[in-house]
């Protein structure tokens, strides 16, 4: 099958070409993101293979069809960047990678945790420069505090267990339990119930139209005061700006962030020679309390294998 695979990086020519070994597609690397302008890119090819970025709408998907794509492989968990219907009429497949590593998110997860609470960045920082001053560094206990977690999926699960470990009481809001968390313990409750209760609220839901900014103005009012909040998951979940009062209020205590709601213009590309235009990203950036990695994982074995998957359901 021709590939054609957008938003290509180094790394992605290295693993794909590796994982390609067992499949031997014919593999084409693409460096724009995949829209309506770029979609002619994908004109010799039977299938394209997309990032997160990448824009696959009605009129993308229509000109993918016009040349005569019949297969779309996501290199994500997520599809939100895609319209599922429209595909569906034009008769394009979608296939994606099954899910993130559970562990891999996880375990960046209560990185940023510890990260925030033990002010690991701000003294890396301070030890290069000489500075030994313990001022503004102490955390506190993770032992005894309050995980709240939304989204029991697998990483959500795991991101249970990790807590677990350390001696906190995890307590969870998911439309489906999970027994898995049951099991070792995990509460669920009503989200404005965990809101109130959690010293540290970590998200792991997909996006959808009825949770765009789940975390909004409303929501941050009923939390704890100086609550820390991670996102691993995705930027849309959280309302930037009403993040941003929230901070300057101190009613958020610590914010660590691997996404961002206007990410697109901003992650996976060095921009350390350009002037940041995003303002709000910019306003984000000069709290100490804040940490945004901007580091998504990708899984290319899974993708090769999503796209044989679809190909071999073609025929």
């Amino acid at each position: 099958m021709k590939v054609a695979i957008f938003s290509t990086k180094s790394y992605d020519r290295q693993f794909f070409t590796a994982a390609n070994s067992q499949h031997q597609h014919q593999l084409t690397f693409l460096e724009p993101k995949l829209d309506r302008h770029t979609a002619i890119l994908a004109k010799d090819a039977t299938a394209v293979c997309i990032f997160v970025n990448d824009e696959v709408d009605k009129d993308t998907l229509e000109a993918l069809a016009s040349h005569h794509v019949s297969l779309i492989a996501l290199r994500s968990a997520g599809y939100n960047n895609v319209d599922v219907e429209a595909a569906k009429n034009l008769g394009i497949k979608l296939v994606r990678v099954p899910a993130y590593s559970p562990y891999a998110v996880a375990e960046h997860t209560v990185g940023l945790i510890l990260t925030l609470n033990r002010k690991l960045h701000r003294a890396y920082n301070r030890v290069r420069e000489g500075n030994f001053s313990l001022e503004g560094l102490l955390g506190f206990d993770l032992h005894g505090r309050t995980i709240g977690i939304i989204g029991t999926g697998r990483i959500g699960t795991v991101t249970a267990q990790i807590m677990t470990g350390f001696g906190c009481k995890v307590i969870a809001y998911d439309p489906y339990r999970n027994p898995q968390c049951e099991e070792i313990g995990v509460q669920y409750m009503e989200l404005s119930q965990l809101f109130s209760q959690s010293d540290i609220i970590t998200l792991h839901c997909p996006l959808t139209p009825e949770n765009h900014h789940l975390i909004n103005k409303e929501a941050i009012v009923q939390m704890k005061p100086h609550v820390m909040l991670i996102n691993t998951s995705r930027g849309a979940l959280i309302d930037t700006d009403a993040i941003i009062t929230a901070l300057k209020s101190s009613q958020i205590g610590a914010l660590g962030l691997d996404v961002y709601e206007q990410e697109s213009a901003l992650f996976f590309e060095d921009r350390s020679d350009r002037i940041m235009q995003d303002d709000t990203f910019a306003r984000l950036m000069t709290f100490p309390n804040v940490m945004i990695t901007g580091h998504q994982a990708f899984f290319t074995e899974d993708a090769m294998r999503a796209i044989t998957y679809g190909r071999l359901r073609q025929r």
